[in-house]
């Protein structure tokens, strides 16, 4: 069957082939580019390179060279037609089923490209001509020099009804083809067709490998609909490119990065400019086809947005749209424009000096994604505060690599203590002054919590649901006899989830208090829980068949051997939940053999390696100390 070179282009955007590489060459990055042995002969000193932003791998010992369509069929010994269904079903692309009139079309592609470079090459005429006085004179007043003009091709499309038509019928080209490259419309009614373009200043769009599939065009005269573009067509879908992708290619490797813009005239200023390495999508929010050429030129594009907060409201569009994408080393950054600018205006009134000052100030995804949650947000209760937490974490869940999911959720954690720990002063001094009096302990000397009176709890059971307990028991137990401990595991403590009723409550209450004062004892710490009713969870907590409390919540002489019990606690905790999980992701990967879910059951076999790890090398005597509990 014949595939569509579109589909081809689909394929190589979405497959990464340094990951696809990698499952079967270790190898290491060096720059922009990995480095390992080459599989295809023997060696000892690497000279196999994959350069992810150019699409091919190639060896400097055997001469190995290729792009992933390639390595598949290689590496797997598959035809083409074989290689292209394995690399649609990592991609999730189904195969595209040609009818006899679709190939007809696919066969007409290469005419459909003569077609549209005929029809540029007539707009660039026109604009040098004498009809195009106007259009020069808006392209000078926007400090557009003659050599910028020439490199991205702009031109002009005049006033008239079908001069482009009459010129293309003129060259012999069908009238159908004029419609299936998008430049005329109407034609349907029994009236004439007339040229889709009419009194445009014209704007060429290209592929990525330089060839016109489309046009741009900015209206000169007064006009409800500013800028055009073509419609989609066999050559052009517009969710799929980006403007000034082929100009830019090289300069972003050259740059190691890329900067996306909001439109054609911001593009072209900024490489005027010296910002050769810019792009901008085709009147739409970035999609995931856009964001996945984007990391081909670079690792982390940075995005350029108005400093406003519609402009506020477009970057984090952008978040939501690349936080289910991220993957280890690749990301985006974020560069906010003063209010009112945009990269063109910015440059003209204040030079490129200023561009590159915003540039330099781009700020990563993650502080974006903070900054969108908390712009305008009140945190100054539990409730606003915990509000925020779920929002943030509903956030990074939607990460769809583990391992970078687990990165966020831990710089996550410590931007809420931080921010948090801001309102200690006041709510210290408040407590203070109601009080009355400071704690009189020693600084450093463990604190024990004067718990309430012990009532009877419920019996702990035995069994699996017995041991949860246990585990939960000692979880929120052992923070509430060490104070100190809170602040030492606190980042962890907002991992987890506790089951049993009114635990999870006292957790949350013991993190909020950590949050909001500066010096932690057990007046402080049961005031503040007798205030939220947990009172009588905190009973439960601490008393076990009827007894007082004893051992091991209160056996410990210091907090750190308090604490080496509480993270061996909490990874026999986590470790439950990562079997279950680990063991979903096995499934998933059976079903879906694709890149996502290969990287995902991967960083979850490593940290739950991790954790075993950490739990078998805890102190028997602490081992045993949490069996007792």
């Amino acid at each position: 069957m014949t595939i569509p070179p579109q589909f081809l282009d689909e394929i190589r955007a979405r497959v990464a082939l340094a990951d696809l590489v990698g499952r079967s060459v270790k190898l290491t990055r060096r720059g922009r580019e990995h480095l390992g042995l080459c599989p295809f002969h023997k060696e000892k000193t690497p000279s196999f390179t994959v350069a992810e932003d150019k699409g091919f791998y190639h060896c400097f010992g055997c001469g190995a060279h290729g792009s992933v369509i390639d390595w598949v069929m290689r590496t797997e010994n598959l035809p083409f037609p074989e290689a292209i269904e394995r690399l649609a079903g990592l991609a999730g692309l189904e195969m595209p089923r040609q009818s006899p009139e679709e190939r007809e079309r696919a066969r007409r592609a290469a005419t459909l490209h003569d077609v549209l470079e005929t029809a540029c090459r007539w707009f660039e005429s026109e604009l040098a001509g004498a009809g195009g006085a106007e259009a020069r004179a808006y392209l000078r007043d926007r400090g557009l020099k003659r050599g910028t003009v020439e490199r991205f091709r702009l031109g002009l499309a005049p006033d008239g009804r079908d001069r482009l038509i009459r010129h293309l019928k003129d060259k012999d080209i069908n009238p159908e083809l004029i419609g299936q490259a998008g430049l005329l419309t109407g034609g349907d009614d029994g009236r004439d067709a007339i040229d889709k373009f009419r009194h445009r200043l014209m704007f060429p769009i290209t592929d990525r490998g330089g060839r016109v599939v489309a046009f741009g065009g900015r209206a000169l005269g007064d006009h409800p609909a500013k800028y055009m573009n073509s419609p989609e067509t066999a050559l052009f879908h517009k969710g799929r490119m980006l403007y000034g992708f082929a100009q830019a290619r090289k300069a972003a490797a050259d740059a190691g990065t890329v900067i996306v813009a909001e439109g054609y005239m911001d593009v072209i200023a900024l490489a005027q400019a010296g910002f050769e390495h810019a792009v901008a999508p085709l009147g739409t929010a970035l999609t995931e086809s856009q964001l996945m050429l984007l990391w081909k030129l670079a690792d982390e594009p940075v995005l350029c947005f108005d400093g406003d907060a519609a402009g506020l409201r477009a970057a984090m569009r952008a978040v939501d749209r690349a936080l289910p994408m991220l993957e280890p080393g690749r990301s985006l950054r974020f560069a906010m424009l003063p209010p009112g600018e945009d990269p063109d205006s910015l440059i003209q009134a204040r030079g490129p000096g200023a561009m590159a000052q915003v540039k330099a100030g781009a700020v990563p995804l993650i502080d974006m994604l903070w900054r969108a949650q908390c712009e305008g947000r009140r945190v100054d209760t539990p409730e606003k505060r915990a509000g925020l937490e779920r929002d943030l974490n509903q956030a990074v869940a939607r990460i769809g690599n583990q391992n970078v999911q687990f990165h966020y959720r831990s710089a996550i954690r410590e931007k809420l203590r931080t921010a948090f720990r801001s309102t200690r002063g006041g709510a210290r001094r408040h407590e203070t002054g109601r009080a009355g009096r400071r704690s009189d302990a020693r600084p450093g000397q463990p604190q024990r919590a004067a718990m309430p009176e012990i009532k009877p709890s419920d019996p702990l059971g035995a069994g699996a649901k017995g041991v949860n307990l246990r585990a939960e028991r000692l979880l929120v137990g052992l923070p509430l006899v060490h104070p100190p401990l809170i602040e030492r595991v606190a980042d962890r403590m907002m991992e987890i989830h506790l089951e049993t009723p009114g635990f999870d409550e006292v957790r949350r209450a013991l993190l909020d208090v950590a949050a909001t004062h500066e010096t932690l004892d057990s007046e402080v710490i049961h005031r503040h829980l007798s205030d939220h009713g947990l009172v009588d969870v905190v009973n439960r907590i601490a008393g076990e068949r009827g007894a007082r409390l004893t051992s091991p919540l209160a056996c410990f002489e210091t907090v750190d051997e308090a604490e080496r019990l509480w993270q061996h606690t909490f990874d026999l905790h986590q470790q439950q939940h990562w079997d279950a999980e680990l063991a979903a992701d096995v499934a998933a990967f059976a079903d879906n053999p694709s890149d996502e879910t290969w990287q995902r059951l991967k960083a979850r076999q490593e940290h739950k390696q991790a954790t075993e790890a950490r739990v078998t090398e805890i102190d028997p005597a602490l081992a045993s100390a949490g069996e007792r509990s």
